[in-house]
């Protein structure tokens, strides 16, 4: 007897209403504890070129806690926001049931990537910034680096924040909305190195295909979250600064093949080996935090693993509350 199940879709208003930061940020530290005791299905991710941006495929599964697969599409056009008035970043997820392949949700995945990448910065700089850690640092004043500056504020306790963005206009903006919302002074600063430096923990999140930060701009300690590289074009943190540093992964093959990472390999400045940590590694107690004798950096190019892990909170609460709507697609 057939027993299909509708799938459920839910728009980008829906995930944001299930989707809160404490809840995500959760997710995504189970997620990579998951990952280091084989509780997933490994990650894969596809990348295309076209003119003015490019799309990308990223899919993985937890399977630590029932049965899930998630497939996320989204294409990635910096220039929209001024030449569109466009999101630069656009796209759906994909969730399945893992253990019979059902497609149990569309969902929009902006919204998606947005939390669960700044959620996984939350989680680093929980494990790897100081304790007293209370000046941040943002370069980039996109959606990501407001979303970045939030959930870093469910981790440590924020005095003051320091924020660049090449377009002035975008950063006075998020320092006027964001100075009110966090309940702090958010300066703007005339460029990244100068923030970098007075900065307990720093944020690139930019599409930027220089590096924004070198040797000397970052203290001893100081905890770094590069965001910003998700395809080997893309740099921001310059290939120095990252052999000199403690540098922690989201995932060390696609650090190396997409991320900052890969550009220090590829000037003989690092190898893989001369990678601290995963993340997973960090959070599952497997390997103790690097010292403050030097930088901290997160390379973090955005892995399925935390898609699927978000993914997974927002179908889950939809079906408790009877949000979104569903759809039989073999109709």
């Amino acid at each position: 007897m057939e027993r299909e199940r509708s799938t459920l879709v839910l728009s980008r208003s829906d995930v944001l209403s299930l989707l809160d930061p404490d809840a995500c940020i959760a997710a995504v530290e189970s997620a990579f504890r998951a990952e280091a005791s084989d509780g997933i299905v490994s990650a894969g991710v596809l990348g295309t070129h076209v003119d003015g941006g490019g799309f990308h495929v990223k899919a993985a599964g937890l399977v630590d806690n029932g049965a899930y697969y998630a497939a996320k599409v989204n294409a990635n056009f910096p220039s929209n926001p001024t030449r569109h008035g466009l999101p630069t970043i656009q796209g759906l997820l994909s969730l399945f049931d893992a253990s019979t392949g059902e497609l149990l949700a569309i969902m929009d995945s902006m919204s998606i990537t947005a939390l669960r990448t700044a959620a996984a910065t939350a989680v680093a700089a929980k494990y790897l910034s100081r304790q007293g850690a209370l000046v941040v640092g943002i370069v980039g004043c996109g959606v990501q680096g407001r979303s970045q500056l939030r959930a870093i504020s469910h981790v440590r306790p924020i005095a003051h924040v320091y924020a660049h963005d090449r377009d002035t206009r975008i950063q006075e903006c998020f320092c006027a909305e964001l100075s009110s919302e966090m309940s702090c002074a958010v300066e703007g600063t005339s460029d990244p190195c100068s923030l970098a430096r007075v900065s307990d923990i720093t944020v690139t999140c930019t599409s930027s295909h220089e590096p924004l930060l070198n040797e000397g701009d970052v203290r001893p300690g100081t905890f770094v979250a590069a965001v910003g590289a998700d395809n080997g074009d893309k740099q921001e943190i310059a290939a120095g600064l990252l052999a000199k540093s403690a540098v922690v992964v989201d995932s060390l093959d696609q650090c190396a093949a997409i991320g900052d990472l890969h550009h220090a390999i590829a000037a003989g400045r690092m190898r893989r080996e001369d990678v601290f940590a995963s993340l997973g590694e960090i959070v599952s107690g497997r390997r103790e935090p690097p010292d403050d004798r030097r930088p901290i950096v997160f390379d973090s190019t955005g892995t399925a693993l935390e898609d699927v892990a978000a993914a997974i909170v927002v179908y889950e609460r939809a079906m408790t509350r009877g949000v979104g709507y569903g759809v039989r697609l073999s109709s």
